[in-house]
């Protein structure tokens, strides 16, 4: 009774709190620039992207608008620096605008993500001075986005094993294979590659490269037709004889899986904020049909069973955002990450799954039919314990990372 009575509470509080909506800002944690970085993606949301969100889904349409008025305000390179075109702040920044933006819209969240973590990440981090003015620069402003090709049809989690390869002819390297699951692919202005060039060394055998789209060998295949995330285009990047020149490069040679590995830990954060979104936007709309909808005379919102599954979403959400916080400061700070980088993806897409789920139990018929958002949302959630690296992979660098600290 102690437990439940609690719990009773909990909710009370967030039912009276202006609603689920309060702002996430009203946490003395955040600095003033995290504050008003908050609310101008949370107006942005509320005013861009919510409205037009059901559209995106509905007809797979990239939201190519919305996504070039993220560039202006700076949101497509959020840690970037400025003599890059970048905003040049911090991955705490990057995961509260995460979050913001995809509780408006999870696909302008996954396009925001990859371009951020998974494209200029890499770029900023083992490119080139040139390398970074040439294929960073112009993808800081939302003209352009980048993506990234790790994944291939036959190794989707084992990122050691890329079958795709790179063979040094003179001063340009010859790409052949296929690369798999590729957000951003229809849009994207180039891809950062990861491809062998020398088999016997296995993992240390793969290099990255950065390859802009319309070199003769490069082409894509199908749109998939997804069950989430609608409004961002996914497909196969297939290398034919595809020649790239020496310069494009990314680092050295043999540095990839390293490349790849760092790049995923970084992408953990982005995918966490925007997993964060959704069971945010889930929390929300449920409260907001409780308080309206009435049963037993009363609205649904006092009823106990109703107030429990709403204490138990405030409780996951709130959880996995200071997960989500706390990676982000560690990688701020230049300390390892990896591990809370793995816990806080792996909190945050279970609670924008278990979220969603609930949304659609408060709402009952409501939330099973397209007139109401979370259906939207529990089809969104579910690719976010999948992409950059699945819940299994989570539990296996997390479990990884303990026993290495306590043996």
């Amino acid at each position: 009774m102690f437990t439940f009575a609690r719990t009773l509470r909990l909710a009370d509080g967030i039912l009276r709190s202006s609603g689920a909506s309060r702002s996430i800002a009203s946490l003395s944690a955040l600095s003033e620039t995290h504050q008003m970085l908050q609310k101008t993606c949370r107006d942005f949301a509320d005013n861009e992207l919510k409205p037009n969100a059901a559209k995106f889904d509905r007809e797979h349409l990239y939201p190519a608008e919305q996504i070039k008025k993220m560039g202006e305000l700076g949101l497509m390179a959020v840690a970037v620096p400025e003599e890059y075109g970048g905003t040049n702040l911090d991955y705490v920044a990057y995961a509260i605008a995460m979050e913001e933006i995809s509780r408006g819209c999870a696909s302008a969240g996954v396009i925001m993500s990859v371009n951020n973590s998974l494209y200029l990440g890499p770029i900023m981090a083992f490119g080139n001075d040139a390398q970074k003015k040439q294929f960073g620069t112009p993808y800081a402003t939302g003209d352009a986005v980048g993506c990234f090709a790790l994944s291939e049809p036959g190794n989707g989690s084992d990122a050691g094993a890329a079958s795709t390869t790179a063979t040094l002819k003179g001063d340009k390297y010859i790409l052949n294979g296929t690369k798999a699951w590729i957000t951003n692919g229809y849009e994207s202005g180039a891809a950062v590659v990861f491809a062998t060039t020398d088999k016997s060394l296995k993992h240390k055998g793969i290099s990255a490269f950065i390859v802009p789209k319309g070199l003769k060998g490069f082409t894509l295949g199908k749109k998939e037709d997804k069950l989430g995330i609608r409004g961002s285009s996914t497909c196969y990047l297939i290398f034919e004889d595809c020649e790239i020149p020496k310069e494009n490069l990314l680092g050295t040679a043999g540095l990839g899986f390293k490349i790849a590995m760092q790049t995923l830990d970084a992408g953990r954060i982005g995918i966490a904020g925007q997993a964060l979104g959704i069971a945010q936007a889930s929390l929300e709309l449920a409260v907001d049909y409780a308080d309206k909808r009435q049963a037993f005379g009363k609205p649904i919102s006092k009823l106990q069973m109703i107030q429990d599954k709403i204490a138990k979403m405030a409780l996951r959400i709130e959880s996995a955002r200071l997960l989500t916080w706390r990676a982000a400061w560690l990688k701020d700070n230049k300390k390892p990450f990896t591990k809370e980088a793995a816990m806080a993806k792996l909190a945050a897409s279970e609670a924008a799954t278990f979220c969603s789920h609930q949304c659609i139990q408060v709402l009952g018929g409501m939330g099973y039919v397209s007139d109401m958002a979370a259906e939207r949302h529990y089809r969104d959630a579910r690719i976010t314990e999948i992409y950059e690296g699945t819940s299994e992979i989570q539990h296996l660098v997390i479990a990884g990372a303990v026993i290495k600290e306590l043996a």
